[in-house]
């Protein structure tokens, strides 16, 4: 099993970095693993901490119509360059937490995506030296307001709710291009989404060097890839579970603002 790095928080609100190990123990780090944290010599047991989101990026890149038949299935082609579009840090939540369905919507709709990890500064990267900044890999769901998004002339407050970035688990370093991404709702044991990794148009390397020529990226900033087709509403008590092969569950709830 390829090594898990997590972000945790202690009873004491303390939050560290880590290598979760096959006990569910976590090995602490004396910073996040892509400025080149080392293992402290503590060991956290499952009981003594909670998962966080696995980073806590400066800017989350999201690339929009990056699979073709997602790109029919909302009425269009897809582009001749990356679409590109933003979400603030605040949208970030971990794995098993909830997300609120904003009074402003009537629809709302998951969107699980493969997440690159920035792992050093970048500027103006061709793809050959933009692989070198991909630190690792996990699992975004990039929930959207649907009707928002089709009523506003950008798409800032659809995606950008807090709470509609759930990501996680951990991260991992190395992803085969060969994949699968799922994305289950509720019990259903057919997936909504599946899709190869591999069918992106944009692949990795090209959308951060791309990325790159546009805005500097920062270790630990967050790039969502783009979303297959069988986007779905969700209601309030669903739950939603994004699967990709070799990293693991991203899985979440849905729930009504208190």
């Amino acid at each position: 099993m390829a090594q898990r790095y997590v972000r945790i928080q202690t009873p004491e609100a303390r939050i560290y970095y880590g290598l979760l190990q096959l006990s569910r123990s976590v090995q602490l780090l004396d910073a996040p693993p892509w400025l080149k944290g080392q293992p402290t010599g503590t060991e956290l047991e499952p009981d003594t901490y909670h998962l966080l989101a696995p980073c806590a990026p400066s800017k989350i890149i999201a690339v929009g119509k990056n699979y073709t038949d997602h790109a029919a299935e909302m009425g269009g082609e897809v582009p001749k360059e990356p679409l590109l579009f933003l979400k603030p840090p605040t949208t970030i939540i971990p794995t098993q937490t909830e997300i609120i369905y904003p009074p402003q919507s009537s629809r709302v709709d998951y969107e699980g995506e493969l997440a690159l990890v920035i792992g050093e500064h970048c500027f103006n990267c061709t793809p050959e030296q933009a692989q070198m900044k991909i630190w690792g890999y996990t699992i975004a769901n990039d929930v959207t307001a649907r009707d928002l998004q089709r009523q506003d002339n950008q798409w800032t407050r659809a995606k950008g709710f807090d709470t509609f970035c759930p990501l996680g688990p951990w991260i991992v370093r190395e992803l085969t291009p060969g994949a699968r991404l799922q994305t289950f709702l509720n019990s259903n044991p057919v997936p909504v989404q599946a899709a190869y990794l591999e069918q992106m148009v944009f692949s990795p390397d090209f959308l951060v060097a791309y990325i790159s020529q546009i805005m500097t990226l920062f270790p630990g900033d967050v790039i969502l890839t783009g979303t297959p087709s069988g986007i779905g509403p969700v209601h309030i008590g669903d739950r939603i579970r994004i699967e990709i092969e070799g990293i693991g569950t991203l899985e979440n709830t849905v729930a009504g603002r208190p």
